[in-house]
């Protein structure tokens, strides 16, 4: 796979104050230099609009985080409402195996028999 590489900033325009062999279409030093101030405002608002956004998702995350740890302990308790109101009823494994493998044997037949 051939990976394309873009030239630098520096590359693309030459050197600095517009010497250096590339012709007339060189940029003057005051050209350079505002071209580069508005180069660095514009890195130094990214920024700034990326640090936003990461402080913003980092709330978001500790809220998350926040609520899964309440519904974890909503669930576990729940859970264990359930096992003292439910009666706990223990099969053997070999029933257990019987019972679901004919019940699997009927729901088959059944949805045969149904079509």
């Amino acid at each position: 796979m051939m990976c394309e590489v873009m030239p630098t900033i520096s590359e693309a325009e030459g050197p600095p104050g517009g010497s250096g062999g590339h012709g007339s279409g060189s940029p003057s030093q005051p050209d350079a230099d505002s071209h580069f101030e508005q180069l660095m405002v514009s890195m130094l608002e990214e920024r700034d609009r990326l640090l936003d956004t990461l402080r913003e998702t980092q709330e978001t995350l500790a809220l998350t985080q926040g609520k899964l740890h309440e519904v974890g302990h909503e669930r576990d308790s729940l859970q264990r409402q359930l096992n003292t109101a439910l009666p706990q009823v223990w099969m053997h494994p070999e029933l257990y195996r019987f019972f679901f493998s004919s019940l699997g044997v009927f729901m088959v037949s059944f949805m045969v028999f149904m079509f």
